[in-house]
């Protein structure tokens, strides 16, 4: 299967997002992508309070252009992330669709671990508008099963373990990763979560500046179950594109078999700190 992580620079301006996002999709399908994935917030990235009013229904229109380029360009497409209104509440969830190549949603994943954190003196809450999932998600995509996750997930090493022993080959993980933390951190923990989970990782992230303070590290890249980065576009517009190889994946799992080599007896969850009596 040929991947691509798509890279670029979204802003509050939805109708403009959505003509940017189309170019690169069908771009990235002509260079021969059959899985595409595009960053989080793809559609408007801005303050919580303006996404709130900027969110939609899975069947409003952003959703439903996807799934027309995903059936239109036979696809599977993973639609980084969207801010779906949710019913009968005045919150939102940032919302990972994969759309298979007819055209449906396939799964939707609602990210997991909010992001409220300050760096580069910049504060982020998007527990003040958004709610956070609580299922992990897989799902197929040719003959490989697809883990979703978004940005900050990748801290959490946990998630990513339980998506391989699910039986994903591949993770997503489309981010608005912080120029602050991506200069650091952004290449390392996909490297780390391919490594450890011998998987393959496409990850899509926005690039450059929006407002009213957002800064994006870009680095969209794809990483193989050995930790290889296997191609990446630093900045800009564009996309990572690499084929991922089932044959490869079961080889590394294969020759260092460290998932099948787990002993799970010998290490119960520990007690939570907060639940100690």
């Amino acid at each position: 299967m040929r991947a691509a992580a798509i890279q670029l620079n979204s802003s509050d301006d939805v109708d403009r997002n959505l003509e940017v996002a189309e170019r690169l999709v069908r771009t990235a399908a002509a260079d021969g992508a059959e899985l595409a994935v595009l960053p989080e917030k793809w559609s408007a990235l801005a303050p919580g309070d303006v996404l709130v009013g900027l969110a939609e229904s899975l069947d409003g229109p952003i959703a439903t252009a996807c799934r027309s380029w995903a059936r239109e360009l036979g696809i599977t497409l993973v639609a980084g992330s969207i801010s779906e209104r949710l019913a009968n509440s005045e919150r939102i969830a940032n919302t990972s669709l994969l759309i298979d190549p007819d055209g449906e949603i396939a799964a939707a994943y609602r990210k997991i671990h909010m992001f409220d954190v300050e760096v580069g003196g910049v504060t982020y809450r998007e527990s003040e508008h958004e709610s956070p999932g609580t299922e992990i998600v897989t799902a197929d995509a040719g003959d490989l099963r697809v883990g979703l996750s978004v940005c900050y997930d990748l801290r959490f090493p946990e998630l990513y373990r339980i998506l391989a022993l699910r039986g994903a080959g591949v993770v997503t993980v489309p981010s608005a990763f912080t120029t602050t933390t991506g200069r650091d951190h952004w290449e390392i923990l996909l490297r780390a979560r391919a490594i450890e989970d011998q998987l393959f990782v496409v990850a899509a992230n926005q690039f450059g500046e929006a407002p009213p303070q957002f800064s994006s590290w870009g680095h969209s890249m794809i990483v193989d179950p050995w930790g290889r980065v296997l191609d990446v576009v630093d900045s800009g517009e564009g996309h990572a594109i690499a084929t991922l190889e089932r044959a490869e994946l079961e080889r590394v799992r294969e020759q260092l078999p460290s998932l099948a080599s787990r002993r799970p007896a010998s290490y119960p969850w520990p007690v939570e700190v907060g639940d100690r009596a």
